[in-house]
């Protein structure tokens, strides 16, 4: 099993595509850093207008490097399932288009230790992905912007929210994020990988996840009372901004922020549950049909 999973990883390491998705988190992430380095002072004023100068937290000490990651992770967040198809995507119809699968699949090992090891590789460049978008987006943010105090925008139906944590309370929260993150995108993974099965080349694959994720993200942003009742609770794309929740603190009766809350425990809760469990039929479907697959068509 080692060796299977040493060979797809090599394997994944070879291919253009996985350098492109880190050169893209990169270019987008520094675009931000440039933008805001720039004219951020503009911004942070447009977003917090209206509200009394006697905020305890100055406009302009308010754009520091957990802000900017917060802002970042909001757009990032959206696109990496794209990436991670782009290599998930191949992991089966890769090997049939090189005519390599039949090769494989005649050889002494069994199909489940295939699948797993393809598996857990495009799970480890998902993990690397976002060990790279965090030491870009918070790390290189910090060095740049330096520390403090975070504010969080929020909506909630026609209400707007200003949350500010303390910068103590904060790492925590983001290491919570990148691992919900990491939830998330193994469902992208898993869903990819499915696709890859029935597929001769790579394209079809790919196209199939993107395509699908773009269509049940936008249901999923859709506010339709038959939609919200009946649709949205099913799709996977509800959830993987979940990582929100972490940064939605609690407060007292009197508005007072709770340091180490979480607001809506149970929903992030419920929502990892909801993920892991189309991980799982993703999982088993991909097994049902690849021990099935025949090796000489």
């Amino acid at each position: 099993m080692r060796s299977l999973l040493a060979i797809e990883l090599f394997k994944i390491s070879k291919r253009p595509r996985t350098f492109i998705s880190f050169a893209a988190i990169s270019a987008i992430v520094l675009i931000f850093q440039f933008a805001f380095k720039a004219d951020g002072e503009n911004y942070m004023n447009l977003m917090l207008q209206g509200v009394n100068d006697s905020f305890q937290l100055n406009k302009v000490n308010a754009l520091n490097g957990y802000f900017m990651c917060y802002i970042i992770l909001n757009t990032l967040l959206v696109q990496v399932p794209i990436l991670v198809a782009l290599v998930a995507g191949d992991a089966i119809s890769g090997e049939a288009n090189m005519g390599t699968l039949r090769l494989l699949l005649s050889k002494p090992v069994y199909r489940h230790e295939i699948l797993w090891a393809k598996f857990l590789a495009s799970i480890a460049y998902t993990l690397v992905l976002l060990v790279w978008m965090a030491l870009f987006s918070l790390g290189l943010s910090v060095l740049i912007f330096g520390s403090g105090d975070m504010l969080v925008f929020r909506v909630a139906g026609e209400v707007s929210q200003i949350m500010q944590i303390s910068s103590d309370d904060i790492l925590w929260r983001y290491l919570a994020a990148f691992g919900y993150a990491a939830i998330a995108l193994t469902v992208i993974v898993s869903l990819a990988i499915f696709f890859s099965l029935f597929a001769e080349n790579s394209i079809g694959p790919i196209i199939t996840t993107i395509c699908i994720v773009l269509v049940f993200t936008i249901v999923s942003n859709m506010n339709i009372p038959i939609i919200d009742i009946h649709v949205k609770p099913y799709l996977f794309t509800s959830y993987l901004v979940g990582w929100k929740g972490f940064f939605y603190i609690a407060t007292t009766p009197e508005g007072v922020p709770i340091k180490g809350s979480i607001e809506d425990l149970r929903s992030i809760k419920y929502s990892v549950l909801i993920l892991l469990a189309h991980i799982g039929v993703l999982q088993t479907l991909t097994w049902y049909f690849f021990k099935r697959k025949d090796i000489l068509s």
